[in-house]
């Protein structure tokens, strides 16, 4: 459990680590503040957009829509591995999972519970990354992307002192999700341990 790094340690975080970093409006004050804390934080969840188009993708992430307002994410990762930021603190990302989900991060254990419940708020707990994607197995995942995906989740981890285990994806969250689809979580997370050495 940690407080959330500043939005300023956010971006050289992620910075550092040698992303290609895009700044989207006034992200570092975009957030759903007043509908519920953010923090302490315990780990990254992953997820695939499903849609095509960085621009598109981009102005859905950071406004959201009619049945879910924006930020839906912290950071929006395109095909070519750019990051967009769209928003800081709270974002509706995550959604409710489960609690057993949260303290195998926390203690983060080699292996999840498999995820039954919706009883937790994420949005709390974890900094998330939506990732351009279709998201029907089909769509290519390119090694730019994915290796950015590695990067943004090893800042974080890396600022925090946590191990790729407290990367998860949100169908590892959240009761009914399939993201991301079309690689797996533990294929990105020995990434991300191998990025952390």
């Amino acid at each position: 459990m940690a407080p959330p790094m500043s939005a300023s340690k956010f971006i050289d975080a992620l910075k550092d680590e040698g992303l290609t970093v895009v700044e989207v409006g006034d992200w570092r004050n975009h957030n759903r503040a007043g509908h519920g804390d953010w923090g302490p934080v315990n780990g990254v969840v992953i997820h695939h957009t499903a849609t095509k188009g960085t621009q598109r993708t981009v102005d859905l992430c950071r406004k959201g829509h009619s049945e879910l307002p924006g930020p839906l994410c912290h950071g929006v990762i395109a095909k070519d591995g750019t990051v967009h930021l769209v928003g800081y603190g709270r974002a509706n990302h995550a959604g409710r999972g489960d609690d057993d989900v949260l303290r195998a991060v926390i203690a983060e254990k080699r292996r999840l519970p498999r995820v039954n419940e919706a009883n937790t708020d994420g949005n709390v707990h974890f900094y998330g990354f939506e990732c351009e994607n279709l998201g029907d197995g089909e769509d290519p995942w390119p090694e730019a992307q994915l290796t950015a995906i590695t990067k943004a989740a090893a800042a974080i981890c890396r600022h925090h002192g946590w191990t790729e285990r407290s990367v998860i994806g949100h169908l590892e969250w959240q009761p009914g999700k399939i993201d991301p689809k079309g690689f797996t979580m533990d294929s990105l997370r020995d990434r991300v341990q191998e990025r952390l050495k």
